[in-house]
């Protein structure tokens, strides 16, 4: 399967990206923060499983517990019915109300008193202002985003270029400030951004190309929207389906492009929860099956090196199920059941040839970044180790350093289920 066809989905339709170029991060009413006890965000970084209970479950939980929650469905990114040529299959559709369907379902199936289609996309953008919708939304006590397009709940939840809430969207806001869940996943957790939300792009062409605001029609394109999404998450820049699309590279472009220090990568089928969202007791933890990359680029540089973008001493951690991380101190704990690493093996660090997992490459693996940073906080043999862009002319390396805070939790007492402070920098190759 093509890795970029979800990306292109509807794309032609939207024809959006002229008009894109022109945003600029003016508007404040979508980017507010909420006020108030603050509920939870659970974001998910796409590829959600229909078993993954872990966080059905909590999302249910969080909004109110098995037989009590009242889950609302949105699913604007995806395409309306009149544009899903199997809208009248039930087996095959993919538009927005077969969709929402399908989650309210799921939500029931994990123990949902109710869980409803919130009927807005972008063929029924008058029902975000609709004052029937907006009683339905109050009537919910959590709220799940599905994945699809992020720019269709941009132009179906937020009002065109002044980028200020709909009816609905502020009242989504309300219910989270005051202590709802709103979770997502894929587009759905993208959507959640504040400024400089990704809108497309691979690693090799972001690291070569670096990135541009808009939304292109090449897939391969590092893009980003300036004025960001809905704003409620803003302790750093989000990114989805990392590890499975070799996604590092473009994160750590994006941010040090558009001045960001910190960006929050997650894997599929993996979230992470923001407990006490937007308010200063606000906590993370990371729930499912894969990891959360988070970059920090505090200490960061961007030398030029053989005529091309380079970027030194980002610090890089990868956090995995039940570890927490708090964003004022930018400190990690180890979830429960982990431990210190301190049997490490003496196995040498694989080469990587394909630090990205690009679509050219037929022998690529998922995971290949994280895999070779894991593999080198487990290790005694090296300290540092590198791996390959597949694409060349240019090529480019990363660099992987252990440095003396640099720590690694295992499980089984051998492997590195997750570590902290890894020093990492990317290069052009030498010829």
């Amino acid at each position: 399967m093509n890795r970029h066809l979800r990306t292109r989905c509807g794309r032609t339709a939207l024809a959006l990206a002229a008009a894109l170029t022109l945003l600029t991060p003016t508007a404040q009413a979508a980017s507010a923060r909420p006020a108030g006890a603050g509920g939870t965000m659970i974001l998910v970084g796409g590829g959600l499983q229909d078993g993954n209970g872990r966080i059905y479950g909590e999302i249910v939980q969080k909004a109110g517990g098995v037989g009590k929650a009242r889950i609302g469905v949105l699913t604007a990114a995806s395409v309306p019915e009149s544009q899903d040529p199997d809208a009248a299959d039930p087996d095959a559709c993919s538009n927005s109300r077969c969709n929402g369907r399908y989650y309210a379902d799921l939500f029931k199936h994990y123990g949902a008193a109710d869980a409803q289609w919130i009927p807005v996309d972008i063929e029924h953008v008058d029902a975000a202002d609709s004052d029937a919708v907006v009683a339905q939304v109050e009537s919910m006590t959590g709220f799940f985003f599905g994945g699809g397009d992020q720019y269709r709940y941009v132009t179906s939840l937020l009002h065109g270029d002044a980028h200020t809430d709909s009816k609905v969207m502020a009242a989504i806001r309300r219910k989270l400030a005051a202590g709802a869940v709103v979770a997502g996943s894929s587009a759905g957790a993208q959507i959640a951004s504040g400024p400089d939300m990704v809108t497309g792009g691979d690693s090799y062409q972001a690291l070569r190309d670096g990135s541009t605001p808009g939304y292109f029609e090449d897939p391969t394109r590092l893009g980003y929207l300036p004025q960001g999404g809905f704003g409620l998450f803003d302790a750093g820049l989000l990114d989805t389906h990392t590890g499975t699309y070799g996604r590092e590279g473009r994160a750590v472009r994006l941010a040090a492009d558009t001045g960001h220090d910190r960006v929050f990568a997650l894997d599929e089928d993996t979230a992470i929860e923001v407990e006490h969202a937007g308010t200063r007791g606000e906590a993370l933890r990371v729930l499912g099956t894969h990891g959360v990359s988070v970059f920090d680029l505090r200490s960061a540089r961007t030398p030029t090196a053989a005529g091309r973008w380079a970027v030194d001493g980002v610090r890089y951690s990868y956090l995995t199920d039940g570890d927490r991380y708090d964003p004022r101190t930018w400190h990690a704990q180890a979830g429960e059941g982990k431990r210190a690493l301190t049997r490490p093996s003496d196995t040498p660090v694989p080469a990587n040839h394909d630090a990205f997992y690009s679509a050219a490459d037929p022998h690529g693996v998922p995971y290949s970044f994280s895999g070779t940073a894991r593999a080198l906080t487990a290790t005694t043999a090296q300290r540092t180790a590198t791996a390959d862009t597949f694409e060349s002319a240019p090529a480019f390396t990363a660099l992987f350093r252990k440095r003396g805070d640099t720590r690694a939790w295992t499980v089984d007492g051998t492997t590195a289920a997750s570590f902290t402070d890894l020093e990492v920098g990317v290069h052009p190759a030498a010829d």
